[in-house]
């Protein structure tokens, strides 16, 4: 009676987890069967089509499909997925309530009649079951305009709450999508007959307020911002499961990508990590959780839920969340016992989110239309001319066409439609015959409506504010028969290229990471420099634009992703709270709305009207020179930077649980440099700003509209950094020593006042058993080395110190016969160092004796600062020369630590100096900040094909790949050390313009600039960051400095 009715093991093994070679989980179909002959030998003795079946889209239109009544639910599911050219399915399933009244999901293993009682009566619908942690994993431009109608479908039913101003903010960008930009008597019309929240009059206000700043937003971006928005809120995705606690206290448990949630009212009061669970089984109506057993908590907890159904329901939704979000394959097929068998044998049975995203990758599948039902978007009469046709017919980038040969099989036919627009002609920015779905059948046009074509292409006009057109104008009889005659027909060869050069995108309409479909953006390209400004100061502006995009994700790190991350574990004491983001905060709302004028300037630039009627937008000065008076007001918020980075470094040695959050934060995918590097970026954003407007006012002439105000622009930040400029050199010199403090094991105050770093890197340390690879940190009072960590993390470990004062370095390559190698004596001892490179050598010993000397000027502080700060070091002296003895441990740990999991970050510069053999010096650091860039290239590996269009960040020596400007964290990285860049050479095979080279020995990159301009630069801050200046010293003269990095 009291035994277990199922049972699903979390982690069986290591190999469960995501991540690892290794995956386990069990499935209900046999060995050596898959789900398609699953389905093919169903029982199909009744071949008439007896069953209707009414479907709820998440457009609200309700479709009948006719199935057989042995249909099983994977062949309804399928049949749905087909008929709406649905790629990314298994985000998606169907439910319907029960006689309970209660959702559940229609399984895919089981008869459909056996799962609806009452199919021809019952309305089942199409919904999200999955919902991702970042909508940035949506391959899809067309999944992320479901998902939104999902959002809107639980902001109407009350699903997911928020505040008015979350919820006004969300019914805005919807409205956006649907109707286009801002008119405040349709709106008002618009809002009468459709509902999106239950009391939505109470707020219309705030509605309207928010929807008049989208302007220009297209559909696709729209879509992005909801999506954006809702998955910060801490119900997004959530469905509520009525319980009680073993006390009986009522609560709600719900389950989400990263474990099992449990709420009381709509607060989270707890999360039952994956990773921390080990059995999750039911019995009648309790639910069990068992854990790992971890410190003096319970390691099984029990909840009541309301019957043996709904605990069976939500059990069968967490072991389907869990193999989804974490495992790597689909579960193994589960041999079927011969006797008897004992519980539940539900198993998940698609896809995992891994095999979707691989999928989708490595087909190559692009963009395929599709229809917008609701959306009616408006051109902005702002890019209207007065001689442009009337008619318009709404543009989503995109057509999906519902029915096609595949889905023939079960005919649709739709019951009722909301709103049903005229068919549209699909233009496509990225479009060839390889890359369309095969499902999507595509008519010729006949060559003599080419000729058309092209000309009523030349009429779309572009809305200010928007890379993207929302609008399709048709004033040609033979183009507008085809747009109402034959929705799917267009001629392959003839491609409308709909995106801006300045933005490159709508952030929706970079191709996936793969090689396909390369030739065709070439070609796009080809077209975009032909078209738009080629301007110096246009391409000038647009590096603006791209860094500042940049530059506001890297705050939103800080801003919302630090802050979320410190409130949900209340790690934070208030005091620092308030001094951390009060200061941050308003220089982030600033940013926004900078970044927000800045788009609407370079899409107006961009634009086809002539300028004097477009109110002369061809400049950025006066925007620059508007803003950098306002931000002068933010001074002294940044001047309490000093105070907000020593602050949270106190706090974080202080509390175990901040340093604990702080840890597990970095190591989060979103915090891709050091946590607290992101809070100098205010500081640094400062001098791009100052090197940009110079670059500007050096391009123009003193009689050009737009010097004077450059000009203004530039003193105005000047006299920012100018107050601003010692205080960065001290933060950078501190941020850099608590940075090493993380990375480093056996230092306890490495932060002593008056220590600055000079420079990191990798030499070879001559011992007993012969050269051994060692990292070397060098600062004002003393020199450490280290070798890769024997705790099985990416730390090093101190081997020993080194005090300058008494320090005497000299060359020795003719005393040891080693190459490169150098002796350095003290009065602890002499050690004897080898370096990768005559170069390398000379920087070292260069940086060595500048060090001595600083030291010997210096009072009589570094003894005192070694004695407090080196923990467990050895005291042992030695005769002239120390070859000490290393454990294995030490040699095999540096060896193996990548092996392992990883419990550090991996991504700081001493990583990559030690796997380069190379080093860095805080000179080279300072001029890498200097030398940051942003934008769209096009990448291709040496013996690839195609170009691949990716979003690419160069900072901390480092190129950091994204599909798009708006995701959140890179897709992979580049760390440059040791890398040359150049121009190709002719046995490159490379016959484009624009084009540079990467190589770092047989590892060779091409990236491709849309112009001379980005290539020169794209070129300049490459070289300037990774070629290291001989002179090192942080100590330099200024005007010396400067000769160094300008």
């Amino acid at each position: 009676m009291g035994e277990t009715e199922g049972t699903y093991r979390v982690l069986q093994t290591p190999g469960a987890r995501l991540g690892v070679q290794k995956t386990t989980g069990v499935s209900t179909l046999e060995p050596g069967q898959d789900l398609s002959t699953e389905m093919a030998s169903s029982p199909a003795k009744m071949h008439e089509r007896d069953l209707p079946i009414k479907i709820k889209m998440l457009d609200n239109t309700v479709e009948v499909l006719d199935i057989e009544s042995k249909y099983y639910g994977q062949a309804l599911l399928t049949e749905v997925y087909k008929h709406l050219n649905l790629i990314e399915s298994d985000y998606f399933g169907i439910e319907f309530q029960n006689i309970q009244s209660y959702w559940i999901w229609l399984e895919p293993m089981k008869l459909v009649i056996k799962q609806v009682r009452r199919p021809k009566t019952t309305m089942l619908r199409l919904a999200v079951k999955f919902f991702p942690p970042d909508p940035g994993q949506l391959q899809e431009e067309y999944t992320r305009y479901l998902f939104a109608l999902q959002i809107k479908r639980d902001l109407a039913e009350e699903r997911l709450t928020c505040s008015d101003n979350t919820a006004a903010l969300l019914v805005s960008h919807l409205l956006q999508s649907e109707i286009g930009d801002f008119d405040e008597s349709e709106d008002r019309e618009h809002l009468k007959t459709n509902k999106y929240l239950p009391n939505q009059e109470r707020i219309e206000g705030k509605i309207l307020e928010f929807h008049r700043k989208h302007v220009g937003q297209t559909p696709a971006e729209s879509d992005f911002q909801v999506l954006e928005i809702a998955r910060k809120l801490e119900m997004y995705g959530i469905r509520f499961h009525l319980a009680s606690d073993r006390e009986g206290t009522k609560i709600n448990l719900a389950v989400s990508h990263m474990g099992v949630l449990v709420f009381q009212g709509n607060t989270k009061i707890n999360t039952f990590n994956w990773s921390k669970v080990r059995k999750l089984s039911f019995k009648r109506k309790r639910f069990l959780i068992k854990l790992h057993p971890e410190g003096p908590y319970q390691d099984t907890l029990e909840f009541l839920l309301g019957s043996r159904d709904e605990c069976k329901n939500f059990w069968k939704i967490c072991v389907e969340y869990h193999t989804f979000f974490r495992l790597l394959d689909q579960p193994k097929p589960k041999a079927k016992a011969v006797f008897f068998t004992r519980g539940s044998s539900f198993r998940y049975s698609g896809r995992t989110q891994k095999q979707l995203v691989d999928y989708i990758k490595d087909s190559g599948m692009k963009k395929t239309p599709y229809e917008r039902r609701h959306s009616k978007a408006r051109v902005s009469t702002r890019a209207s001319n007065t001689d442009m046709p009337k008619q318009s017919i709404p543009f989503t980038e995109g057509l999906r066409t519902p029915g096609s040969p595949a889905s023939a099989a079960a005919p649709f036919h739709s019951v009722h439609s909301s709103s049903t627009p005229t068919p549209v002609l699909p233009i496509f920015a990225e479009t060839s015959p390889s890359s369309l779905d095969p499902r999507a059948p595509y008519t010729k046009i006949p060559e003599k409506n080419t000729a058309a074509l092209a000309e009523a292409g030349r009429k779309l006009t572009q809305q200010p504010g928007s890379p993207m057109l929302q609008g399709l104008l048709v004033d040609h009889p033979q183009l507008s028969s085809l747009v109402l005659k034959s929705p799917l027909g267009f001629n392959p060869a003839f491609q409308v290229n709909l995106n801006t050069a300045g933005q490159g995108s709508s952030p929706l309409l970079s191709p996936v990471l793969s090689d396909a479909g390369g030739a065709r953006i070439e070609e796009d390209d080809e077209m975009k420099r032909k078209r738009y400004p080629t301007d110096k100061a246009y391409f000038i502006a647009k590096e603006i634009l791209a860094t500042e995009r940049t530059y506001l994700k890297d705050l939103e790190v800080i801003t919302v992703w630090f802050r979320s991350a410190v409130i949900k574990e209340n790690a934070m004491p208030e005091g620092l709270m308030t001094l951390l983001f009060s200061n941050i905060d308003p220089i982030y709302e600033f940013h926004r709305g900078f970044l927000k004028e800045i788009e609407q300037r370079l899409s107006l630039w961009e634009g086809k009207t002539s300028a004097h009627m477009k109110g002369d937008y061809q400049r950025i000065g006066d925007v620059m020179l508007r803003n950098m008076r306002t931000l002068k007001e933010f001074t002294s918020y940044l001047q309490k930077h000093d105070e907000v980075l020593t602050e949270l470094e106190k706090a974080t040695k202080r509390l175990k649980k901040l340093e604990m959050v702080y840890k597990e934060f970095e190591l989060q995918k979103v915090c891709y440099l050091p946590l607290n590097t992101f809070l100098l970026k205010p500081i640094q954003r400062l001098m791009h700003y100052k090197l940009i407007l110079g670059r500007l006012c050096k391009h123009y002439t003193a009689e050009h509209r737009d010097f004077a105000d450059c000009r203004n622009a530039l003193k105005e930040v000047t006299e920012m950094t100018s107050q601003l400029q010692h205080s960065l050199i001290r933060l950078e010199n501190f941020q850099k020593l608590t940075e090493l403090q993380h990375d480093l094991i056996g230092i306890d105050n490495l932060t002593a006042p008056g220590r600055e770093f000079i420079r990191e890197g990798c030499l070879y340390k001559l011992t007993k058993k012969g050269l051994q690879q060692r990292m070397f940190f060098l600062f004002s009072d003393m020199l450490l080395y280290t070798s890769k960590g024997v705790t099985g993390t990416n730390q090093f470990k101190i081997h020993g110190h080194i005090p300058l004062h008494g320090m005497l370095v000299e060359e020795s390559e003719n005393e040891w016969a080693v190459p490169h190698c150098f002796t350095i004596y003290s009065a602890q001892k002499t050690i004897v160092v080898a370096a990768s490179t005559r170069l390398e050598m000379g920087k070292w010993m260069e940086d060595l004796n500048m060090a001595i000397e600083m030291a010997k000027k210096s009072t009589e502080k570094s003894d005192m600062l070694l004695e407090n700060s080196i923990c467990n070091r050895s005291n042992r002296s030695s005769d002239e020369v120390s070859l000490e003895q290393e454990s294995e441990d030490d040699i095999h740990s540096s060896r193996s630590s990548l092996d392992r999991q990883s419990h550090h970050r991996a991504n700081t510069t001493m990583h990559v100096c030690w796997y380069r053999n190379t080093s860095v010096s805080m000179t080279d650091h300072s001029v890498a900040v200097e030398n940051q860039l942003s934008g769209y290239l096009l990448r291709k590996f040496k013996n690839s094909n195609g170009w691949q269009k990716l979003w690419v960040v160069f900072t901390n020596f480092c190129l950091f790949f994204y599909k798009t400007h708006q995701d959140d964290y890179p897709l992979a990285s580049l760390p440059l050390l040791g890398y040359a860049v150049s121009s190709p050479v002719e046995a490159d095979g490379i016959q484009k313009d624009y084009v540079f080279k990467l190589q770092f020995k047989s590892h060779v990159y091409f990236f491709r600039a849309e112009s001379k301009y980005t290539f020169e630069r794209w070129m300049e801050v490459i070289k300037r960051a990774t070629s290291s200046p001989a002179r090192s010293s942080l100590l330099l003269p200024k005007d010396e400095k400067d000769s160094h990095t300008d």
